[in-house]
């Protein structure tokens, strides 16, 4: 069996750092890195290529609303899908350029924060992000959560997929995240979570907060970089897939 192991990262702003990424990198075989719409910026994004470059890590744009205040977790709406469309392609394009500037090629694209939750939840904010990948590279990978919107949306499109879990983050029974308002809803206890991942990837199911059992195929797992807990979670749900010999590599050749 084989799987990769992703991570949100490129998350700081100027001289404000968020997560560790070197560290991150030195772990996981896919990176998504912030586009500068609600972290990063071109030096953070050049650096983060060449950073993944130089450890054989796969990169991918990670676009989101324009929400620097919010951290891209606020639901903005009011533009149309066609903005939103080239919302996403601009922050691919830009994220194309600075990898360029590393050496490095984009491989795939994934939506951050609620950009993500809500193309997971409506049909036509998927369209408009599979439309954006395609119209910009038909072969970038689209991550998508299985099951949910994001997957038929790449199927419909015939763009290629990754179909993603998360390690730290508990389901409600729609196959969706839970809302990180409620409590509990962001694990921490590496252990659990790396267990809990094992089964998942051997029974090809992800296991809801209210007991609820989806059948799903698994790509990716991704361990979020700006929790505190996020480099030894990543470690530990590494080592528990590699001494259970699951193969941990990226599901795009960098």
């Amino acid at each position: 069996m084989k799987v990769d192991l992703n991570c949100d990262m490129g998350e700081g702003f100027g001289p404000w750092k968020m997560g560790d990424d070197e560290a991150m990198l030195s772990i996981v075989t896919s990176a998504n890195v912030a586009c500068g719409w609600h972290a990063g910026d071109p030096n953070i994004m050049v650096r983060s290529a060449e950073v993944a470059k130089k450890n054989g890590v796969s990169i991918g744009a990670h676009p989101s609303f324009g929400d620097l205040w919010g951290f891209g977790r606020r639901v903005i709406r009011g533009d149309s899908m066609e903005t939103i469309e080239r919302m996403i392609a601009y922050q691919i394009g830009a994220m194309q350029a600075c990898a360029a500037l590393a050496g490095h090629k984009v491989t795939h694209v994934k939506a951050h924060g609620a950009l993500g939750n809500v193309t997971n939840d409506e049909e036509d904010f998927a369209l408009a992000l599979g439309r954006a990948i395609k119209g910009v590279d038909p072969s970038l990978v689209m991550v998508v959560m299985p099951t949910l919107p994001t997957e038929r949306v790449a199927e419909k499109l015939g763009l290629p997929m990754a179909r993603e879990v998360f390690a730290d983050r508990t389901y409600d029974d729609s196959g969706n995240l839970t809302s990180r308002k409620k409590q509990g809803s962001v694990l921490h206890d590496a252990g659990f979570a790396s267990e809990r991942m094992l089964r998942w990837v051997r029974e090809k199911t992800i296991v809801t907060v209210n007991g609820k059992r989806i059948p799903v195929e698994i790509d990716t797992i991704c361990v979020h970089g700006d929790e505190p807990t996020a480099v030894a979670m990543a470690r530990t749900v590494r080592a528990k897939l590699e001494s259970a010999g699951i193969v941990i590599a990226p599901f795009a050749k960098p």
